[in-house]
C-alpha cells in the first residue's frame, strides 16, 4: 500500500495559478488511479479531479473543469493539481487519495490519503 504526502499549498491572490503535487512511497504507485480533493471549513470533502493509473484518462468535477489540470509522473510516484484562475472559493485543505478502482471522483472509494496541503486564494 502507498503512502501519501502532499505539498505545494500556500497563499495566491484572485486569478493567480498554484501546483499542488504528492509523492506517493512504495513501488506500486503506477497501479493506483489517483485522485484530488479538498475540504474548505465547515463542509464537506468534495471531489476536484482524478487520474488513470497510466495517465491517459482524466476526470474532473465541474468546479475545477476549464481550470485545473491534474498529471501524473509514474517515474516519480507523483501527483499534480496545476490550479490556474484561481477563485477565493477554491480555499480549501487540498488531499490526494489513491484508489483501485478506475474512474471514480467519489471520495469513499479512495482508501489511501495524504495529510493534505492548505491553499488560500485572497480576494
Amino acid at each position: 500500500q502507498v503512502q501519501l504526502v502532499e505539498s505545494g499549498g500556500g497563499l495566491v491572490q484572485a486569478g493567480g495559478s498554484l501546483r499542488v503535487s504528492c509523492v506517493a512511497s512504495g513501488r506500486t504507485f503506477s497501479n493506483y488511479c489517483m485522485g484530488w480533493f479538498r475540504q474548505a471549513p465547515g463542509k464537506a470533502r468534495e471531489s476536484v479531479a482524478a487520474i488513470s493509473w497510466s495517465g491517459s484518462n482524466t476526470y474532473y468535477a465541474d468546479s475545477a473543469k476549464g481550470r485545473f489540470t491534474i498529471s501524473r509522473d509514474n517515474a516519480k510516484n507523483t501527483v499534480y493539481l496545476q490550479m490556474n484562475s484561481l477563485k477565493p472559493e477554491d480555499t480549501a485543505v487540498y488531499y490526494c487519495a489513491a484508489t483501485r478502482k478506475i474512474g471514480t471522483l467519489r471520495p469513499g472509494d479512495y482508501n489511501v490519503w495524504g495529510q493534505g496541503t492548505q491553499v488560500t486564494v485572497s480576494s
